[in-house]
């Protein structure tokens, strides 16, 4: 299953909502599973992002559509990447020879 990061900001909406995020990081989990995919690891952060979330999903219209949930949500803006592993990168890298 494809691997993606998403790196997230909270909005003032979330900010005035910290408390709760938590919670809404459990919710956030339980529709991305609903939608076939899985949280990684949850990480919150010190830096220009207030979080990372590495997730799987089954193909990149879910994962686009799980970014859009979230955004619509009004909490937190995100950017997503897909992700590549390892054994991945070496066959595209190896595929220009």
């Amino acid at each position: 299953m494809p691997s993606y990061v998403m790196l997230a900001n909270w909005t003032d909406q979330g900010m005035r909502a910290i408390e709760d995020g938590p919670k809404r990081v459990d919710a956030a989990r339980k529709t991305l599973e609903e939608m076939g995919g899985r949280f990684m690891s949850v990480h919150m952060t010190m830096g220009i992002h207030d979080m990372i979330i590495v997730y799987e999903a089954p193909d990149d219209a879910v994962a686009a559509r799980f970014c859009l949930m979230l955004g619509k949500l009004g909490y937190v803006r995100t950017q997503s990447l897909k992700a590549f592993p390892e054994e991945a990168y070496r066959q595209i890298a190896n595929s220009l020879r």
